[in-house]
Order: C-alpha cells, then sequence, then structure tokens
C-alpha cells in the first residue's frame, strides 16, 4: 500500500481475477463493497443448490390428469408421493380447482354413471368406490343422491338375467341363493335383489323355475 504525497492512503487495486481478503464480519467491513461489487462469499444463498424448477408440481400433475380423473386428494396424494413440499402441494391443488382441472363434484357423478353402465354396480358398491377414490365426502352424497331407485332397479334385473344364464344346471333354491349372492356382492340392497331375483327366476307352477 503506498501513500500519496499528502499522507494519505492510496486505494489498493487487485489484479483481474485476484479477490480481496475476507474481511471481518463488522458493519464497517460489510459497507466496503456496494451490492453489486460484494465477492461471491458476500452474497447470501452464494454457491448454494439451484432451487427445483418453477411449475416441476404443475407439470406431475398434469401430465397424471391426462391419465384419469383425479380427486383433490389423490392428487394431494400424488405430489406428495413425489416429494414436493405441503406448500407446493397446496397452492399447485387450488391452482388446479381454479383452472377447472379438479372437480370432485363432477368426477362423483361421472364416475356413478360409469360404474352403473359398464360395472352394473348398486349403491353401496358405488359409495364403496367413491370413497376408495378419496372424494370429498360432500361429493360422495350429492352424487348418490342422484342414483334413481326405479333406474336402479332396472339395472339389478338386467344384471340377474345376465348372470341366470350361468346358473341352469341348478336347482332353484341354489340358484336364487347364488343370484342374491352375486347381486349382494354388486352392492344391491335387500328389496332390490328380491325383486331383481324374482325377475330373472321366476317360479312356474308344476314346472319348477324358468330361466330368463
Amino acid at each position: 500500500m503506498q501513500r500519496l504525497d499528502d499522507g494519505a492512503l492510496a486505494r489498493v487495486t487487485y489484479l483481474p481475477g485476484v479477490l480481496p481478503p475476507h474481511p471481518e464480519e463488522t458493519p464497517s467491513s460489510r459497507s466496503a463493497f456496494s451490492a453489486e461489487e460484494e465477492p461471491a462469499w458476500a452474497v447470501p444463498g452464494a454457491g448454494a443448490a439451484d432451487p427445483a424448477p418453477v411449475g416441476a408440481a404443475h407439470h406431475v400433475s398434469i401430465t397424471a390428469l391426462s391419465r384419469r380423473g383425479l380427486s383433490r386428494r389423490e392428487t394431494e396424494r400424488h405430489l406428495r408421493d413425489r416429494g414436493f413440499e405441503e406448500q407446493e402441494i397446496a397452492d399447485e391443488v387450488s391452482r388446479l380447482e381454479r383452472d377447472g382441472y379438479l372437480d370432485d363434484v363432477a368426477l362423483a357423478q361421472n364416475l356413478v354413471g360409469t360404474l352403473q353402465e359398464r360395472k352394473g354396480l348398486g349403491r353401496s358398491a358405488i359409495a364403496a368406490e367413491l370413497t376408495r377414490r378419496l372424494l370429498a365426502p360432500a361429493a360422495i352424497e350429492y352424487a348418490l343422491d342422484l342414483i334413481d331407485s326405479g333406474d336402479e332397479l332396472s339395472r339389478a334385473r338386467d344384471v340377474a338375467v345376465k348372470r341366470a344364464g350361468q346358473l341352469r344346471n341348478l336347482d332353484r333354491d341354489v340358484a336364487v341363493r347364488r343370484l342374491s349372492a352375486f347381486l349382494a356382492r354388486r352392492g344391491y340392497g335387500g328389496s332390490t335383489i328380491r325383486a331383481a331375483v324374482d325377475h330373472a327366476l321366476p317360479l312356474v307352477p308344476r314346472r319348477g323355475v324358468v330361466f330368463r
């Protein structure tokens, strides 16, 4: 360090690529650098790992939703299983609901239709499946209320008639028990089962059972 003619100390100039020595952590030493001039060791977070890419949770959730409809809680579980933080999950789920990608009520209604038409399930089996899909209780209740009892009986009769064809070699009592158990596993209630079984396995006097 050199002294000027008036005795003042001249400012030290460092060669290119050479950092100044690490100053003591005092308010005065910190003020020796402007915000633009602070070296890497003086910048908070310098050298830390890069943060997760912005929108990663959205990409993961949209990819999952492109495969099938998900409930809110299924989406939360999916993101949680992939290591996202709870705040990231909450923000992403809120965005998906706001943009119309997540709707438990609409999903519950769609599932009811599918489970009725394609799988021939009754009310209790449908309720169990909606619960398994982690749908909101209010959405499940609303969707189940839309099930018409008359439509369910008609559907149970159709299911029973199709199943009865596999019971032709049995006597009526055995056929009734097996068909009743089959309909119970499909989620139909007692009165619906009895009506459907009587329809599929009508008892004809003096001739035993007739299979429709």
